[in-house]
């Protein structure tokens, strides 16, 4: 595994998107608009930013009403999704996606609890 993108919340994905453009010459790999999100991913070599901005009400919104913007979640890129799912529960770590689902881009994604991580939210993706 290694690290695919950073999670970042935002109430402005455009503006966020330029100033990292400019200050990491980080460029726009991808966009969309996906769940009520507007999604952007900027090119970091072999990671991304995952910009992602609410449209309609949903988790990202609350989590800005809450927290207001900044990281929310870290992705790990794997090549077997279902084995990464089995692995975490054999270790009894609480998963929020039991089974993989349809994310950002085409993957398939899956999250894993944040009360068993550490306190980070981790993201597992799969191309």
């Amino acid at each position: 595994m290694h690290i695919d993108h950073v999670g970042i919340a935002t109430d402005d994905a455009e503006t966020l998107a330029d100033l990292y453009a400019d200050l990491f010459e980080a460029p726009v790999a991808h966009s969309e608009e996906f769940d009520g999100l507007r999604v952007v991913f900027l090119e970091l070599g072999e990671s991304y930013f995952e910009l992602l901005e609410p449209i309609e009400d949903g988790t990202i919104s609350r989590y800005l009403d809450a927290n207001g913007p900044g990281i929310h979640h870290v992705a790990l890129a794997t090549e077997d999704i279902e084995a990464a799912l089995d692995a975490a529960r054999e270790r009894g770590v609480e998963l929020v996606d039991e089974e993989p689902r349809p994310g950002a881009w085409g993957h398939e994604v899956a999250f894993l609890h944040p009360k068993s991580t550490g306190g980070a939210l981790v993201e597992f993706v799969e191309h």
